[in-house]
């Protein structure tokens, strides 16, 4: 594993555990190295935001939007980012944005790569396999109204005669 995804992968883990300042600190020194890094560059805006700065959220995930326009997290994150900072207006914009790109993502024709994935099939994830459950052929009627056996009342017995 690479020094800088050991960076990453310790910044996730205190962004996961709300320590949010020291996520900051290390998404950007991620960037200090490798300023194209987008999963760091959507940290930095993420930490911004969780820290309640959402200016410097939006100002964030704008960089992330230039690396990658059509992201639909990215989308997603600004449209949160606006929202919190007051622009509902701009929030919707981001929000319709985000609904665009999961259609466009959704297009691509089954079994094929989306456009910018890698092609390395020893990282895609294992496909489903058919499950071997077979439906029932024939289900009960209501099985929820069942019927109680009819029963026929005991006649008391006669009374004796004292």
């Amino acid at each position: 594993m690479s020094d800088l995804q050991e960076q990453f992968d310790d910044a996730t883990v205190d962004f996961a555990t709300h320590a949010y300042a020291e996520a900051l600190v290390k998404y950007q020194a991620i960037l200090a190295e490798q300023p194209d890094h987008f999963d760091a560059q959507q940290g930095v805006a993420m930490c911004y935001y969780r820290l309640g700065d959402y200016p410097t959220a939006i100002v964030e995930g704008h960089k992330a939007e230039a690396m990658r326009p059509n992201d639909q997290t990215v989308h997603t994150n600004l449209s949160l980012y606006y929202q919190k900072a007051g622009d509902k207006t701009t929030a919707e914009k981001y929000g319709l944005k985000a609904k665009i790109a999961s259609w466009k993502e959704n297009m691509a024709a089954p079994g094929s790569t989306p456009a910018g994935a890698d092609d390395d099939s020893e990282l895609k994830m294992a496909q489903a396999k058919p499950s071997s459950f077979k439906m029932p052929e024939k289900f009960p009627d209501m099985p929820w109204k069942k019927t109680k056996p009819v029963t026929t009342p005991k006649t008391p017995p006669p009374p004796s005669g004292h």
